[in-house]
């Protein structure tokens, strides 16, 4: 007989769904475009918001979903991403709402963010077991998902909204973008601490202090904060490289003779911070494997090691 700590298996997991709710969705997003665009019809002006920023992050969640053990259930990981996403950026703005730009506010930034979406997940987290560092990584993903899919949400209205009315163009741009750094922004900086955060307890109930947790926190908001202020650090790079005078931009806007180096240097400075996110996470699921069979107890198994869908059979 199982006890209420022994990794369960539940018999929804491992269908495949998050993949085949990807396509179905930008299918479904694709089509809404071409409609929106055909009958200029702004009422679906929302519908085109909700589904480009949410089926990323929802589909996350759906990965989760398959791979998550224990005490975790589907209702807990569909209202930490709901409830999670919305308390997050709620608090998140109201911290938020006071700093200064200034050169250390995207660094500032980080830290409130996490700090904020480090909070939820203990909330959510208090009674699940067995906390392990990939159930901690898992839930990580899920309250980052849902963080990232209002947040892009926010950034798709403000984009569609002109002087000029409503500009699509722009809305499309800013979905895609984000949608495709959605995993390697808050779902991965959220997963890396809550790694820690459950790590730490090496299997027990309750959550247990360690000096790791802080470290791990203030490692996670710099590189969220490096992250953030990407497109500026790559801008001044463009500046430097090509020796123009900074002087020649106007109102903020770059020079035309620039952008193209810009661009690049924006694309190869988030896959550097990226890269070195997934590489710490990776990391600490190794340290706290290798730590579980020091300690005698059987590991969970890790995403890699996870079985193949059945559906693909």
């Amino acid at each position: 007989m199982s006890t209420a700590s022994e990794p369960v298996a539940h018999p929804h997991h491992r269908r495949g769904w998050w993949w085949k709710t990807l396509l179905l969705g930008f299918v479904l997003w694709a089509v809404t475009i071409v409609v929106t665009v055909y009958t200029s019809n702004t009422n679906l002006v929302p519908t085109i918001i909700l589904l480009g920023s949410f089926l990323v992050p929802f589909t996350v969640v759906l990965f989760v979903i398959e791979r998550v053990t224990g005490t975790v259930s589907t209702m807990q990981l569909v209202t930490a991403f709901f409830v999670g996403g919305i308390l997050g950026v709620l608090g998140a703005s109201l911290l938020e709402s006071d700093l200064q730009q200034n050169a250390l506010v995207y660094v500032v930034v980080g830290f409130v963010e996490e700090f904020v979406k480090g909070v939820l997940l203990v909330v959510v987290g208090w009674r699940v077991r067995p906390k392990t560092a990939r159930q901690g990584a898992l839930l990580g993903a899920t309250v980052g998902a849902g963080f990232a899919a209002f947040e892009s949400a926010g950034y798709a209205f403000n984009a569609a909204i002109t002087s000029r009315g409503i500009d699509l163009v722009s809305l499309l741009q800013t979905e895609v973008l984000r949608a495709i750094l959605s995993p390697v922004g808050h779902v991965l900086w959220t997963a890396i601490l809550g790694a820690v955060l459950f790590g730490a307890a090496h299997g027990r109930p309750r959550f247990r202090w360690a000096w790791s947790i802080l470290i791990t926190y203030v490692v996670v908001a710099l590189l969220h904060g490096l992250y953030d202020s990407n497109s500026t650090i790559s801008t001044l790079l463009a500046f430097l490289i090509t020796g123009t005078p900074i002087s020649v931009a106007q109102n903020g806007a770059v020079p035309a003779s620039i952008v193209g180096l810009s661009s690049t240097l924006y694309l190869v400075g988030l896959a550097i911070v990226s890269a070195i996110g997934v590489a710490v996470l990776i990391g600490i699921q190794v340290h706290y494997r290798k730590r579980t069979r020091q300690l005698g107890a059987p590991a969970a198994p890790g995403w890699a090691d996870a079985p193949r869908p059945d559906v693909l059979r």
